[in-house]
């Protein structure tokens, strides 16, 4: 009778141990509608910039960069992983980058990163719990080989969102030198940046989830030039003329066609995409209704710094091939298990 009496405990213990385990394991989880999205900014850039393996320039590359901002609602902490979706399946889809922001006025840091392709899905674990109700920032990057070359070079670009946004951006950023230049929707949101690039931009509001907004562009360009090489050619030849020059003083010469008096939304239009690097030092404004900048590169301050001047200067060196390298290698070493994610943040510290 006894034996049986501890036997019975022994199942019952067995069964709440794993009913608490697997509700503990259910609780990391990532649910996508319990961390609406407050803000996000999508970057979209054809022949914008090749990474190093690409190949053959006769393909034109499209980038895509995904600046996030997600709130838990989740009514407790997590410490999970963040789950986002990507177009996975696309022709040559090559993840870039995946980073977090833990502080204001701190560089983002870079962490590894899982791919589904088949649930087109991008996965990493922050680097330190989200406390419920707090936000949390990231940035994705990936490459495509998406870019249709029949007649006008075209793509079509489509948003799967699993949560809801509270405001969405969507910046086009066409090739340096393109020509009849055509987006769909039809936007008369457009401007140029500073080295004559013209961007088309969207805004929404309370987007709703699974919304999955699409978008269609095309172009025609001669060459294989990347807006990059464009860029550095130009920077080159104005870093003597325009060294004292900030990013607000350049806003202050007008470089937005849209009205003056609107607020401005800063857009990190010149950085080399995927090594979060400031390639050109300046910023490209936005005149966007009713929006405090949300750019979120290292050099594009947070909204509680929208009125503090930029200490980036124009005309920044581009040269920085050493450094790109080593960051390169760090972030291979820690993405194969060879240095840990302290030992990754105190070199990267050196190189920045």
């Amino acid at each position: 009778m006894l034996k049986k009496k501890w036997l019975a405990m022994f199942v019952i213990c067995s069964f709440l141990g794993n009913f608490i385990s697997s509700k503990a394991s259910a609780e990391t989880v990532f649910q996508a509608e319990k961390f609406p999205f407050k803000e996000m900014q999508v970057q979209i850039m054809p022949e914008f910039d090749y990474p190093e393996d690409w190949g053959s320039r006769d393909v034109p590359s499209l980038l895509v960069g995904m600046y996030g901002t997600i709130t838990n609602k989740s009514g407790k902490d997590y410490d999970g992983k963040i789950e986002i979706p990507i177009p996975a399946k696309d022709k040559g889809f090559e993840a870039n980058l995946v980073a977090e922001f833990p502080a204001e006025n701190q560089p983002e840091v870079q962490l590894p990163y899982d791919i589904d392709k088949e649930k087109g899905i991008i996965s990493w674990k922050p680097g330190k719990a989200i406390k419920n109700n707090q936000t949390y920032q990231f940035v994705i990057e990936y490459y495509t080989r998406t870019i249709d070359m029949r007649d006008q070079k075209n793509f079509t670009y489509q948003l799967k969102n699993n949560a809801g946004m509270d405001q969405l951006d969507v910046i086009f950023y066409s090739p340096m030198d393109a020509k009849n230049i055509q987006v769909e929707p039809q936007t008369a949101n457009n401007t140029k940046s500073e080295y004559g690039e013209e961007l088309y931009y969207y805004q929404y509001k309370d987007v709703k989830a699974k919304e999955n907004l699409k978008f269609s562009f095309s172009y025609k360009k001669d060459g294989t030039e990347s807006t990059m090489e464009a860029i550095n050619k130009q920077e080159s030849s104005s870093t003597q003329s325009t060294s004292g020059s900030t990013a607000t003083d350049q806003v202050k010469k007008g470089t937005s066609t849209s009205n003056a008096k609107q607020p401005l939304i800063g857009v990190g239009a010149a950085s080399i995409i995927g090594i979060a690097l400031i390639i050109a030092g300046f910023l490209v404004y936005l005149g966007l209704k009713g929006h405090s900048p949300i750019g979120r590169r290292t050099s594009v301050k947070s909204t509680k710094q929208k009125n503090r001047s930029t200490k980036q200067t124009v005309g920044k060196k581009v040269n920085k091939t050493n450094n790109e390298e080593e960051k390169k290698e760090l972030r291979k070493k820690l993405l194969t298990g060879k240095i840990d994610q302290d030992m990754y943040e105190e070199e990267m510290k050196k190189l920045i």
